[in-house]
Parts: C-alpha cells; structure tokens; sequence
C-alpha cells in the first residue's frame, strides 16, 4: 500500500528537488520483484544484512524495518523521522510534509 501511495503521488512529490526511495531487509531479488510487481516509479534499495537499518534506529527486534519516513536537508542533516507514516496516505503526507519544511521546488 505504501509504495502505490507514494508512486501515484510521484508528480506531486517530484516537484521538489528530492531524491526518494523505500529500504527494505528483503534481499534485492525479492525488493526488485516486489517493485516491478507494483510499478515502482522509486528505487527500492536492499539491506538484507540490517545494518543501515540498524544504524537508522529504524530496526525492530523481530528484524523488520519500521515504516518510518526520514526527511533528509541536502547537507545531510535529518530535519524530520515521521513514525506515524501512513501506508495509505505516505505519498501525499511526504509532499506536504516537505513543503511545510521547505524543501527546494524545481
């Protein structure tokens, strides 16, 4: 539901001069699969090992990845992590929510 969500609301976030993308822990045949499966317009990147996961915080002690949104500044500081990231609405909330921390427009 997420990765529909945020490619049928890729023009609207596609205004912004952002680079964006899901992290998995699937391995990449399965992300790559998963991603043509639903037409991804976004890369789905791979970490089966856990450990950019981990280094996020975003790693649950089952081994999942929570679905959290990280809003990242071109400098490479986090300005935001959205913990309530709704599946269904994940692509309108990431638009609004980068215009609201005023991500640069192309």
């Amino acid at each position: 539901m997420q990765c529909k969500a945020l490619r049928d609301s890729a023009e609207e976030i596609q205004k912004y001069d952002v680079a964006y993308f899901m992290v998995s822990v699937d391995t990449l045949e399965d992300n790559t699969a998963f991603a043509e499966e639903n037409h991804a317009s976004f890369p789905v990147l791979a970490n089966p090992e856990k450990d950019m996961v981990e280094a996020y915080g975003a790693l649950m002690p089952v081994g999942f990845a929570n679905r959290w949104t990280y809003y990242i500044g071109a400098d490479g500081v986090i300005l935001k992590i959205d913990k309530e990231t709704d599946p269904a609405t994940a692509g309108e909330d990431m638009a609004r929510i980068m215009g609201e921390l005023g991500f640069p427009r192309i």
